[in-house]
């Protein structure tokens, strides 16, 4: 199955919603970052989270997350598009912490809870939109229905999973994002919370082979599909960009590198591709800045 994304919506158009399987995004991260269980659960959940907003966009825009909560695992950092393209990483992907006191991985403890959550939205404009809103609990299913309530004004209900196998493969992946319209009746939104509050783990639902179709007309009736897109790993690095950076190091740093007489060697974050240069490498760079 390959990683899909659906955006519907639901009671006569009283709700959007969004439901996503990554399994194989999350797969290629682990793989790219050697991630350890609990990185990869929160790594996952945060790409989960910016594949979904990144369909909330059009065109050529793009955004950002960055999960900033204190916690031994660093930074997290996510970049979607509304294309489906998505690519992220963390700042300690060795990080692997005990089972929590529910048994689960525990993604808070690896997070933290004292820092930020930040948006970075490109809508083509001369500035970016950013947003930001408190870390209220680490898990980030529940820090970001808080950011969409706080900074977006819209209710929404998130809810985002990773299954690690006991290999340290990803098993399952996946999320879904439910925003309350104008218009629904107090009835409507409490017999939605009580769905919602029954719900299994989506990890569950999709472990045991329930579609995204299934999952989101188990909590909403009347789902209309409004369309389907393809989800997938995309990194924008290239050894033309990574020339380009070195260019814009100066001359004094590639001098530098081309006095110590030994390859240099650029990791990109997002990807953990390595891009190497030798000394006649980056003597050729120093040549075009003298063009």
């Amino acid at each position: 199955m390959n990683d899909t994304l659906l955006r519907a919506t639901a009671l006569g158009g009283k709700v959007r919603a969004f439901a996503i399987r990554t399994t194989e995004l999350v797969q290629e991260l682990h793989r790219r970052h050697q991630t350890m269980p609990t990185a990869t659960a929160a790594l996952g959940r945060t790409v989960t989270a910016a594949a979904m907003m990144g369909a909330m966009l059009k065109g050529e825009e793009k955004l950002t997350i960055q999960v900033k909560g204190g916690g031994p695992i660093g930074q997290i950092v996510a970049d979607a598009n509304a294309k489906g393209e998505v690519r992220g990483y963390v700042d300690h992907p060795e990080v692997d912490l005990p089972l929590n006191a529910i048994g689960k991985l525990d993604v808070a403890g690896a997070v933290g809870r004292d820092g930020f959550l930040y948006v970075i939205k490109d809508l083509g404009l001369k500035e970016p939109y950013r947003g930001s809103t408190p870390i209220v609990s680490g898990e980030l299913g529940e820090d970001f229905t808080y950011y969409f309530a706080k900074s977006e004004q819209t209710p929404s209900a998130v809810a985002l999973g990773v299954l690690v196998d006991v290999d340290l493969s990803v098993r399952a992946a996946g999320g879904f994002i439910i925003q309350l319209l104008p218009g629904l009746s107090d009835d409507e939104i409490s017999e939605l919370d009580t769905k919602l509050a029954a719900l299994p783990p989506i990890t569950t639902l999709l472990d045991s082979g329930k579609s995204l179709e299934d999952i989101l007309g188990t909590l909403l009736e009347d789902v209309e599909i409004l369309d389907r897109m393809e989800i997938r790993f995309q990194c924008k690095c290239s050894r033309d960009r990574v020339e380009q950076t070195l260019i814009s190091l100066g001359r004094q740093e590639i001098e530098a590198l081309v006095e110590e007489d030994r390859p240099a060697e650029v990791v990109c974050h997002f990807c953990n591709e390595a891009y190497n240069f030798s000394k006649e490498d980056l003597t050729e760079l120093l040549s075009q800045l003298e063009r």
